[in-house]
């Protein structure tokens, strides 16, 4: 159960109280979820999620809040949160940052159909093309920067030939992007994994949890959506539905030339991010309730694929 802060019904009733959303009706915790807790909350108005976080930076969740408004006001189908009667969205509730959001349309696609995969790649290329002029900045917390600094907490856990891999990958991600041209920025998901998403039917009904929001390189957003959803269990790229992405993607924000050169090691800097970000939730910094971590091997083996098949060619796509 990932519901780690207990409310009562008078409780989430006084919060409500600051909103025009409503009088309570039920209040049902949310099971899912390896972070925050998050209950469904019903009113006789409408149905809302409500969100206690509890890790991480909260003076970072403005961020956030002025993402979430920037994307909703330019009709993006993300959770714009709730603002009370003063104008704040971002309130304190049994001792925890809370924020209230309209509860979205769908469920999160376990087998993502083409027309759901270009239904992804439509709204973030739209995404991307809002997000480029999105005023707020937050450095990206996973970039190469980071793979610097905490690959060599993992290296012990390691067999000697996945500590040789990561640590030539991180050598090669450096020599690379040391030199390269700078790649089009934007504000990013950061983690657009297809259990971030809800669909209903192959209707894309939201983007949610932008809790790795960031500034940064668009291409790094788009290269951990195709890892995720045109990736078969073997690692190797499924060709149609990183097509269907990529084309409906590329329909809304064309890729420019440094960003097709920079394709291939995108991907495999990607990947080498949630192999190394799972690894340190396993080994170093394991999550402060009990919950079983994500398997860190999904991208040890989509990392290895990239290395022996490369990328597949992006298609082009006439404007």
């Amino acid at each position: 159960m990932a519901v780690f802060t207990p409310l009562t019904q008078p409780q989430v009733v006084e919060f409500l109280s600051r909103f025009d959303a409503g009088a309570l009706v039920s209040l049902e915790g949310v099971p899912a979820g390896t972070e925050n807790t998050t209950f469904f909350v019903t009113t006789n108005r409408r149905a809302l999620v409500l969100t206690l976080f509890e890790q991480g930076e909260h003076e970072e969740l403005p961020f956030f809040v002025e993402l979430l408004d920037y994307l909703d006001e330019h009709r993006l189908p993300v959770p714009g949160p709730l603002h009370d009667r003063n104008g704040d969205a971002l309130h304190t509730l049994a001792g925890k940052p809370a924020l209230l959001f309209p509860k979205l349309p769908g469920q999160h696609p376990k087998a993502p159909n083409l027309a759901q995969c270009h239904e992804l790649g439509d709204t973030l290329g739209h995404m991307h093309v809002v997000s480029r002029h999105f005023p707020g900045h937050r450095p990206n917390p996973r970039d190469l920067h980071w793979l610097l600094l905490m690959h060599h907490k993992v290296l012990v856990y390691l067999s000697p030939e996945d500590q040789t891999l990561m640590k030539d990958e991180v050598e090669t991600y450096q020599g690379f992007f040391g030199d390269a041209t700078t790649l089009p920025q934007g504000a990013l998901h950061g983690d657009l994994f297809r259990d971030n998403t809800l669909f209903d039917g192959d209707r894309l009904g939201g983007l949610i949890d932008f809790y790795n929001g960031c500034t940064g390189d668009l291409l790094f957003d788009l290269a951990i959506v195709i890892n995720d959803w045109a990736t078969e269990a073997d690692g190797r790229l499924d060709p149609a539905r990183h097509d269907a992405i990529l084309v409906a993607y590329q329909a809304r924000r064309s890729l420019t030339v440094a960003e097709r050169d920079a394709w291939p090691m995108m991907l495999r800097l990607t990947a080498l991010r949630y192999w190394l970000s799972r690894l340190l939730v396993v080994y170093v910094d394991p999550p402060a309730h009990d919950l079983t971590p994500h398997d860190p091997d999904r991208f040890r083996t989509i990392l290895k694929a990239r290395l022996e098949d490369g990328a597949l060619p992006l298609p082009e796509v006439s404007q």
